[in-house]
C-alpha cells in the first residue's frame, strides 16, 4: 500500500500483492506477509534443525558449552516461566506450545530489524493465533470444569449469561487486536520517518531510525510476544483452576 503525502513523497507500507490468482471464484494475493512469514519459518525450522544437531552431539555427562549452553538457558526460561504461572503440575504441559509460540512471535516482530514488515502487523496473522489460543483455553475448561464451564456462563446470576459468552468470544479479539495494533502502528512509525527522513542528512536519516528500531521492533516486539504468551498462559490456568 503506497500513500501519497504531498508532491512526489512515496510512503511505503511494504504491503504489495506479488502474484495473484484464482480460487473458488476468488482472486486471491501472495503478499509481504505470506512471503515475510514463510522466511520466519524457514529461519526457525533451520535454527531448530541446528539445535537438534547440537544437542545431539553433546555430551550429556559434561557442562553444556557455547551454542548448547544458550539453548539449555533459553529452555529453563521457557520452564521456569510455565512454572511460576501455571504451577509444576501443569506448566510443563503446555512447554511446546508457548515456546513455539513465543519463538515464532519474537522473530516475527523482530523481524523489521532485517528489513521486513512484521507478519504480526497483519490482522490476518494474529487473529489466527488468538484464535488456536482460544480454542485451547475453552478445551482445557471443558476438560477440567465438564458442566462447571457452562455453569460458570450463568454466574453470578442467570441475567450474567450475555455478558459472559460475548467476555469468552471477546478473549481471540482483543488478544489479536492488542498485538496487531501495536506492531502495525510501529510499522507506519517507522514508514513515516523514514519518508521524512528522504530528504533529511545522511547522520540523521542513520541515528534516528536506528533508535526508534530499538524500542519499536527490539523492546516492544519482545514485549508483546511476552504479553501474548503471558496471556495464553494465565487464561488457560484460570480454566484449569485449583488443579495449579
Amino acid at each position: 500500500m503506497n500513500v501519497l503525502l504531498s508532491g512526489d513523497t512515496n510512503l511505503d507500507f511494504f504491503i504489495e500483492g506479488f502474484h495473484k490468482f484464482e480460487l473458488f471464484g476468488q482472486t486471491l494475493y501472495i503478499t509481504t506477509t505470506h512471503i515475510c512469514l514463510s522466511i520466519v519459518f524457514v529461519i526457525l525450522i533451520v535454527f531448530s534443525i541446528i539445535a537438534n544437531r547440537a544437542i545431539k552431539k553433546a555430551d550429556p555427562t559434561k557442562p553444556p558449552k557455547g551454542f548448547v549452553n544458550v539453548l539449555e538457558l533459553l529452555v529453563e526460561a521457557v520452564d521456569n516461566m510455565l512454572v511460576d504461572t501455571m504451577g509444576p503440575k501443569h506448566g510443563p504441559r503446555f512447554a511446546n506450545y508457548i515456546g513455539s509460540l513465543f519463538a515464532l512471535l519474537l522473530l516475527c516482530n523482530l523481524s523489521g530489524l532485517l528489513g521486513l514488515r512484521p507478519p504480526t502487523a497483519d490482522f490476518g496473522v494474529t487473529f489466527p493465533l488468538a484464535l488456536i489460543s482460544w480454542f485451547m483455553i475453552q478445551y482445557n475448561g471443558i476438560k477440567h470444569q465438564k458442566l462447571g464451564k457452562l455453569k460458570s456462563l450463568f454466574e453470578p446470576v442467570f441475567l450474567f449469561f450475555p455478558i459472559n459468552v460475548i467476555s469468552e468470544l471477546s478473549t481471540p479479539i482483543s488478544m489479536s487486536l492488542r498485538l496487531f495494533g501495536n506492531m502495525f502502528s510501529g510499522t507506519i512509525m517507522m514508514s513515516l520517518i523514514y519518508g521524512l527522513l528522504r530528504v533529511g542528512s545522511v547522520s540523521l536519516a542513520v541515528a534516528w531510525p536506528a533508535a526508534l528500531h530499538a524500542y519499536l521492533d527490539v523492546f516492544a516486539g519482545a514485549l508483546q510476544a511476552y504479553v501474548f504468551a503471558m496471556l495464553t498462559m494465565v487464561f488457560v490456568s484460570n480454566q484449569i483452576g485449583d488443579e495449579t
